[in-house]
C-alpha cells in the first residue's frame, strides 16, 4: 500500500468511489490511502488517561462494595482474621447464597480473596484497595479541613459580630 504523498494535508480517509474533486489528490489519482487511525481520525474529546480512568473506576467499584452496611461489617470481621462463609453469614439472617453474593462483591472490589480448601470457602481482607480510597479521601479531607480553617478564622474576627 502507498503512502499519501500530497502537498494538502489529508484531513481524514474518504472512500475511493467518493466524488474525486472533494477528494484528496492521491485519492482523486486512484491511489490507496494509508494511514493510522489513531491520528488522522482524530475527534477532540477523545482521548483519555486510560490509567486514570482505570483507577477511577476500580475506585468506583469500592465504594459501591463499601455502600452495603452487611459488607462493611463482614469487612470488621474480617479485620480480626481469616473465617469461612458461614461464619460471616451467622451474625445476619440470610442465606449462605446471599451472603456468598455479598462476598463475591467484595472479591469484585478486591477488598477480599476467598480461598477453597475441600468443601470450605476461607475469606481473607486485603487492605490494598482499602488503603488506595483512604488515599484519595484524604486529598478531600485537607481541602475540607483549609476551608474550615478559613472560616473559622472569618467567624472569630471581631468585624463579623
Amino acid at each position: 500500500m502507498r503512502v499519501c504523498n500530497s502537498a494538502r494535508p489529508v484531513e481524514r480517509a474518504r472512500p475511493v468511489d467518493e466524488n474525486p474533486s472533494t477528494s484528496p489528490p492521491c485519492i482523486a489519482a486512484g491511489r490507496p490511502l494509508k494511514f493510522n487511525q489513531a491520528v488522522d481520525n482524530f475527534r477532540r474529546g477523545d482521548i483519555f488517561n486510560h490509567m486514570v480512568e482505570q483507577s477511577e473506576a476500580r475506585l468506583d467499584v469500592v465504594f459501591r462494595a463499601l455502600g452495603d452496611p452487611t459488607r462493611r461489617a463482614m469487612l470488621e470481621r474480617l479485620a480480626t482474621g481469616e473465617h469461612t462463609v458461614t461464619e460471616l453469614a451467622a451474625p445476619y439472617r440470610m442465606s449462605l447464597a446471599a451472603a456468598s453474593k455479598h462476598i463475591q462483591n467484595l472479591e469484585r472490589a478486591g477488598l477480599v480473596k476467598r480461598t477453597v480448601r475441600g468443601r470450605i470457602h476461607y475469606v481473607r481482607i486485603d487492605p490494598r484497595p482499602l488503603s488506595k480510597a483512604e488515599a484519595w479521601l484524604r486529598d478531600y479531607e485537607r481541602l475540607w479541613d483549609v476551608r474550615l480553617e478559613r472560616l473559622a478564622e472569618l467567624l472569630r474576627h471581631p468585624d463579623n459580630t
